[in-house]
C-alpha cells in the first residue's frame, strides 16, 4: 500500500479491525520511511449490473443515487440510518441474485418502493408519487387508498 503522505511503497499493517457490521475491514498502516500512520478500508468488490434507463442509455449502478432518492423520499420520517442501510442491502442482494448484467430502472425503482413500503408508508407515498408520475388525482388517491385503506373515511 503506497503512503499518502510520501509516496513510499513499504507500508506494514499494525492493526486490523472488522466493522460492526462486518461490511468491511480497517486497517491502521504505518509507513516504513516516514512512520506517520494511515487507516485504509477494504471491502469486497461486486459487479453490480448496469442500470437501463428509460430512454436506452446504460449507466453504471450507484447506491449512493438510491440512499439520495430514500433519504428524500424519508425526509422528516422516523426511520433509522441502520434501518436504510439494510433496505438498501436487500436490494443490492435481489439485484445480485438475478444474475443478469443489465436491469431496467423500471425494475430497481420498483425494488426501492418495495423496500419504502415496508419502511414507512409516507416515504413510499412520497416516492411513488414522483417515481410514476401520476397525471391526475385519482392514480394519487388510488395509490393512498391502496396503502392505508379508505382514506375517504369520515373525520
Amino acid at each position: 500500500m503506497k503512503c499518502p503522505f510520501c509516496g513510499n511503497l513499504e507500508t506494514q499493517v499494525v492493526e486490523t479491525r472488522v466493522a460492526e457490521d462486518a461490511d468491511f475491514i480497517r486497517r491502521r498502516r504505518q509507513c516504513g520511511a516516514c512512520e506517520k500512520r494511515f487507516t485504509t478500508y477494504e471491502r469486497p468488490d461486486v459487479n453490480f449490473p448496469a442500470i437501463v434507463k428509460k430512454d436506452g442509455r446504460r449507466i453504471e449502478y450507484k447506491r449512493s443515487k438510491i440512499l439520495d432518492s430514500m433519504t428524500l423520499a424519508l425526509r422528516k420520517r422516523p426511520v433509522s440510518t441502520e434501518q436504510v442501510d439494510s433496505a438498501i442491502e436487500r436490494i443490492e442482494e435481489k439485484l445480485l441474485n438475478l444474475g443478469l448484467r443489465e436491469v431496467a430502472s423500471n425494475r430497481l425503482g420498483e425494488l426501492v418502493m418495495r423496500e419504502l413500503k415496508k419502511l414507512d408508508k409516507v416515504a413510499y407515498v412520497r416516492f411513488a408519487s414522483v417515481y410514476r408520475s401520476f397525471e391526475d388525482i385519482d392514480e394519487f388517491k388510488t395509490l393512498v387508498d391502496e396503502v392505508g385503506g379508505n382514506s375517504s373515511k369520515g373525520r
